[in-house]
């Protein structure tokens, strides 16, 4: 099997929650605790990339490496998932890593290893294995080469901040999925609600 590290990210500022959806507890567990555990049954090194780590310490696993996400040069804002992801891939060994938001609580153990198995058979051209949504790629649940870091600075120097705009100049292998739940996002009240109930 494929070895690989994981890139938690924590650095949205949860607007559609109206609170910080990381420290949102998920049966009995803060969002942010669960994901990373998930990552770390399957991965050889987890990543917490926030500008918040001060906040997010006594959450995240002792054995979850916490990298400070901080503003480009010139600019006072962190700029979104995409900046983060890149910053965190600078300390990345592996040549695959798994890129996850903190806030997919269906994810599960058995659906990160079975896409893990893919990644032997990934074309060398392929920058990324992701599944697919009716939406598009799913950039925050899937996995990345690490060599992928070049042309996404160079992306990145260019003013590109979108995900789908970055991953649609470049292959990317689709990953099945066995039910399209796995990949539910938890970004409202009303989500929430949804999940807690289940």
């Amino acid at each position: 099997m494929t070895q690989f590290a994981a890139i938690i990210l924590a650095g949205g500022r949860s607007s559609r929650m109206g609170r910080d959806k990381a420290a949102i507890t998920i049966q009995g567990q803060p969002f942010l605790k669960k994901i990373c555990l998930l990552a770390s049954q399957c991965a050889s090194q987890v990543y917490v990339i926030t500008p918040w780590i001060e906040k997010y310490q006594a959450i995240a696993p002792g054995d979850c490496q916490m990298i400070r996400e901080v503003a480009l040069p010139g600019e006072t804002e962190p700029h979104g998932p995409l900046i983060g992801f890149a910053q965190a891939l600078t300390y990345v060994k592996t040549e695959w890593v798994l890129l996850l938001a903190c806030d997919l609580p269906n994810l599960t153990e058995s659906e990160i290893q079975k896409w893990s198995s893919y990644l032997e058979t990934t074309p060398p051209e392929a920058i990324a294995a992701l599944p697919k949504s009716s939406k598009g790629w799913e950039p925050l649940c899937g996995f990345y080469r690490r060599r992928c870091l070049s042309v996404l600075n160079e992306f990145i120097d260019g003013g590109g901040r979108s995900f789908q705009r970055w991953l649609e100049q470049h292959p990317v292998r689709e990953l099945p999925v066995s039910d399209a739940n796995i990949l539910f996002n938890c970004n409202t009240p009303a989500d929430l609600e949804q999940i807690q109930k289940g």
